[in-house]
C-alpha cells in the first residue's frame, strides 16, 4: 500500500494548491468593420469579415443596440 496522509488537507491548502486550475475568459478583439466583439483571429459573427474583407455571408446581420 502507498503513503497516505495522516491529516484531512484544509480547505484553503487545498485552494493553493489548485490556484492554477481556474477557468480565464478567452481574450476578446473587436471587429474592425462593426465594433463587435469576437475571438482573435476567428471571423466575426456579426458582419462575417476577416483581414479587411467579408469572408462568410451572413443571413440577416445584426444591428448593434447602443
Amino acid at each position: 500500500m502507498g503513503a497516505l496522509p495522516k491529516r484531512k488537507y484544509a480547505k484553503a491548502r487545498q485552494g493553493k494548491r489548485r490556484s492554477h486550475l481556474g477557468l480565464a475568459l478567452p481574450p476578446l478583439d473587436y471587429c474592425p468593420q462593426c465594433h463587435s466583439p469576437k475571438l482573435s483571429h476567428h471571423v466575426c459573427p456579426i458582419c462575417g469579415s476577416y483581414a479587411g474583407r467579408e469572408v462568410i455571408e451572413v443571413k440577416s446581420p445584426k444591428k448593434k443596440a447602443g
